[in-house]
């Protein structure tokens, strides 16, 4: 698409493309267009949206006094384009502009306010005063891509009981691969979202992937499982996550959503008739959400276990805290194979520190036991030695 004057563009980021390319593909149905503003206003007061659940309305804003400038001089019927990073990526026809509270959009997508929470932060100097509705077009052909893996998989296997699950696997962990266990001999396929965020950090998508990938390689039936991106847009950050994740599951294809109950939308509580949670009160999702009990390690039972059959106390209990296996990584210490597959800790160790062994390398073979040959060392190799050590049983 050719780019015209400076005065019919607005400028996105790649959260607004994605977000916008999901709802064209329908992977946000009910969603189907930009609301204007009585339809803004009546699907935040309602949760509704054609009759449909969904949590806030869905609205383009975008930041800046340039997108200002062009929203406050545009009329209905307009031509306006959307660019991203100097590229037009899509264009939208006027129906109306509208200002938008924006402290109340914060407070439907995240639940607070406090500027300390970080999607209340980054959603608030990326979000604009005016908003824009109309038809709009737009180029991003990655969730065309991730709906006929999909389907092509179904077919291919034939299934018919789909799960989704969203998982981070940052890092993946023994309580992760126990979880997709669970899910596989419930379903047909399991389909498992890896995260993208948009803050990348060291733990990027192609290094999770690369995890997540070995764990389903090599230990579990290929035939299936998928692993598709998931665009983990600003929509999804906030304390309706687990509602929107139910609807992009139903609409990527999935008849199930499995979850944990420490999941962070959960929201457990208890009445007279037992534990419930946020999702009890969402019958009309049209897919089923599965949510599976807290695995721990036990001490006594030498195992992971459920905290719901497990009969000794927390005290028994390693969980699996991913803040604190993750700090152990970032210092440099291989995590104990009880808490992360010995292979999975090789690959993160060797991203996270390059050519640590360099000069140990160069002794290998006077350190380690072998088979009598000469062998080149790698990094994932050093920390895999360095873990067989550890789990050899010392003379008695």
């Amino acid at each position: 698409m050719g780019s015209q004057k400076r005065n019919n563009e607005l400028h996105i980021d790649n959260e607004a493309l994605t977000t916008l390319a999901m709802a064209k593909e329908g992977i946000l149905f009910p969603i189907d267009k930009l609301m204007n503003k009585k339809e803004a206003e009546e699907t935040d007061r309602t949760a509704t949206y054609k009759g449909e659940l969904f949590p806030f309305s869905f609205i383009l804003a975008p930041s800046g006094l340039r997108n200002d400038k062009v929203l406050k001089n545009a009329q209905k019927g307009d031509l306006l384009y959307l660019v991203l990073d100097g590229e037009n990526r899509g264009e939208i026809i006027v129906e109306e502009i509208f200002e938008i509270d924006r402290i109340d959009r914060i407070q439907r997508i995240f639940g607070t306010t406090d500027p300390s929470h970080p999607g209340v932060k980054d959603t608030m100097m990326r979000l604009g005063h005016f908003a824009i509705s109309g038809e709009y077009k737009i180029d991003c052909a990655q969730i065309r891509t991730v709906k006929n893996a999909i389907s092509t998989m179904k077919e291919r296997t034939k299934a018919h009981n789909v799960s989704a699950i969203m998982i981070s696997a940052k890092p993946l962990h023994r309580a992760h691969e126990r979880f997709i266990r669970i899910t596989l001999e419930k379903s047909d396929l399991v389909v498992l979202f890896l995260l993208r965020p948009y803050q990348v950090d060291q733990y990027s998508y192609e290094l999770r992937l690369k995890t997540l990938k070995y764990f389903v390689d090599n230990f579990l039936p290929t035939n299936k499982v998928l692993i598709v991106p998931f665009e983990n847009t600003y929509i999804f950050a906030g304390f309706n996550n687990i509602i929107l994740d139910a609807i992009a599951a139903r609409n990527f294809g999935c008849t199930m959503l499995a979850v944990g109950q420490n999941h962070a939308g959960i929201g457990l509580y208890y009445d007279k008739t037992g534990t419930k949670s946020i999702v009890d009160n969402y019958k009309n999702l049209n897919i089923h959400i599965d949510v599976s009990n807290e695995f721990v390690y036990c001490n006594e039972c030498k195992t992971l276990v459920s905290t719901k059959t497990c009969p000794h106390g927390s005290h028994h209990h390693i969980t699996y805290n991913a803040e604190f296996i993750l700090e152990l990584l970032n210092a440099g210490v291989l995590p104990p194979a009880v808490l992360v597959r010995k292979e999975i800790s090789a690959i993160l160790l060797s991203h996270l520190y390059p050519k640590r062994f360099d000069k140990l390398g160069k002794k290998f073979n006077n350190f380690f036991p072998s088979e009598g040959l000469l062998e080149e060392m790698s990094e994932e190799k050093f920390y895999l030695e360095i873990m067989k050590l550890h789990q050899t049983v010392s003379l008695t």
